[in-house]
């Protein structure tokens, strides 16, 4: 095989890495919010379980494309997909971290009653759920328009944010015997912020690539 041939494969191989992880992490995802909603601490426990492998292959994506790099020595559009390759692999392997942290938080919370309708938490794992699907889409597809619908849809998670966090303090000013499970709900509105905060980490990588700027859209 000529030389860049089996650069090109060896390209189509990190990006078939990166699909993988993409899809075990969005199953990880779609599972917390599941296991969040039926307090199902068996779904919970299988998502902390499988969370190694994601582990395991965003080592390998680094590595793979550390070994590219060094055989290979790219330039241009090139590097810069190895690169954001590195850069989407780490981000990726953050998200899963947030569904474990919502299974875990699951778990601390057992079968007791909601203490406040979960309706906004719900909602706002939806939009940072379809902004992961969005921005690995962008990636997979080059295609800088999906990467800046995935940053815009962001201004709509940080608003229900800020109308869960007001919910429960004053959910706790009211209700003391609230306090813990409220600190827990809390917390994974905390996750889905910062999932939603690494999908727009995914728009710029991908708006990098195609125009090889950085653009900065969580601000």
């Amino acid at each position: 095989m000529a030389m860049r041939g089996k650069f090109d494969y060896d390209l189509k191989t990190l990006r078939q890495k990166l699909v993988e992880i993409g899809d075990l992490t969005k199953t990880a995802l779609r599972q917390s919010i599941e296991a969040f909603q039926t307090k199902s601490i068996d779904q919970a426990l299988e998502i902390i379980e499988r969370d190694n492998k994601i582990d395991v292959l965003e080592e390998e994506i680094n590595d793979f494309a550390i070994l590219l790099i060094a055989k290979q020595q790219p330039v241009a559009i090139d590097l810069r997909r190895i690169i954001v390759a590195i850069k989407i692999a780490t981000d990726i392997e953050r998200i899963a971290d947030f569904a474990v942290n919502i299974a875990k938080a699951t778990i601390r919370m057992g079968d007791q009653p909601f203490v406040m309708e979960t309706e906004k938490i719900v909602r706002m794992h939806h939009i940072a759920l379809e902004m992961v699907s969005l921005g690995l889409k962008a990636y997979y597809d080059e295609d800088v328009e999906l990467a800046r619908k995935t940053s815009d849809m962001d201004d709509e998670v940080d608003e229900l944010y800020g109308q869960i966090m007001k919910d429960l303090l004053q959910l706790t000013k009211n209700n003391q015997d609230s306090f813990a499970q409220a600190n827990q709900l809390s917390l994974v509105a905390r996750y889905i912020e910062r999932t939603a905060d690494h999908a727009t980490n995914l728009a710029e990588h991908v708006i990098y690539l195609v125009k090889g700027r950085h653009y900065d859209l969580n601000g």
